[in-house]
């Protein structure tokens, strides 16, 4: 793509942004590569058939932990529809072997905001992983946006993904998505 010098402008929060605007994508895809792992954990966008195979059917939850998310081909669908607000991925551990579904994204409820969703798949649940994924995944967007606040919202049953939240320094918000409970960092 060929940007003329008026339509590409140095935003207020130092990130370039194109006709004044910048989707989560082009953001996110000016990140450092560094910046997409830790010790743990590594995040990569879905690059493959196999990929696709993996996050759809092969990284499966417990069955009470499916009424709590939306499922990947929910966030790959809304991907594929808004391309520029969503970047779905997958998460791997230290040995990179795929481990859980990671889908970054523009928060769809009040205020500019990120917010990401994502599981851990049931087998390596319990192991720090979901953590760490959290962990760069802020990382990840901070690099991107560092002013732009980070909200994700959560069933108020899903006690577990509270209190990670609240270990990650997310604040419960006074307002709700829906029925969903909202937290911000």
């Amino acid at each position: 793509m060929n940007l003329s010098m008026n339509s590409v402008l140095l935003g207020l929060h130092g990130s370039l942004v194109y006709g004044g605007i910048m989707g989560v994508r082009a953001a996110l895809e000016m990140v450092s590569n560094e910046l997409w792992s830790n010790e743990r954990v590594s995040i990569r966008t879905i690059n493959t058939e196999a990929d696709l195979i993996y996050v759809a059917y092969e990284c499966q939850l417990e069955d009470w932990q499916k009424e709590l998310v939306n499922p990947a081909w929910f966030s790959i669908g809304r991907a594929y529809l808004f391309k520029e607000d969503n970047y779905p991925c997958i998460i791997c551990n230290e040995e990179l072997k795929p481990i859980g579904f990671i889908n970054l994204c523009k928060w769809l409820g009040e205020g500019d905001a990120f917010s990401f969703s994502y599981y851990i798949d049931k087998n390596y649940q319990g192991k720090g992983y979901g953590k760490s994924a959290a962990e760069v995944a802020i990382q990840i967007l901070k690099a991107a946006d560092s002013k732009k606040p980070i909200k994700l919202a959560t069933e108020r049953e899903n006690k577990k993904a509270q209190g990670l939240y609240t270990s990650l320094g997310f604040k419960l918000l006074n307002e709700l998505d829906g029925d969903d409970l909202v937290f911000a960092l």
